[in-house]
């Protein structure tokens, strides 16, 4: 693995190799190899580890085909802007009277 570094600038040059480092899987195959791990664990894991990436590359390809909506999209209002999530609230910040935040509720017995 290799980094250049500019102009004696080592911090980026850090920054730069731990996200190489990251994304080569480094640091997590480090943390596996710190403790044995039994054979019957490794297949368990693998095991898991490829449904998970089977689950999110269907999920990317029905989000592409436009069968599910995509979560980082923010919605649009009616003026064309931004505008909140629906049951999200609107500009009141959330909880209303009888909700969280509104101290003891009373009965009238």
């Amino acid at each position: 693995m290799q980094v250049l570094v500019r102009d004696n600038n080592i911090d980026q040059a850090l920054r730069v190799l731990k996200k190489k480092m990251q994304r080569e899987g480094v640091f997590r195959e480090m943390k596996q190899r710190k403790s044995y791990e039994k054979p019957s664990e490794r297949k368990n894991r693998e095991k898991s580890e490829a449904i998970r990436r089977g689950r999110k590359l269907a999920r990317k390809k029905a989000i592409r085909e436009g069968l599910i909506p995509d979560p980082k999209k923010k919605l649009l209002d009616a003026k064309g802007k931004p505008g909140q999530r629906p049951g999200m609230g609107g500009d009141r910040g959330g909880a209303g009277a009888g909700e969280r935040g509104a101290g003891p509720r009373r009965s009238s017995f």
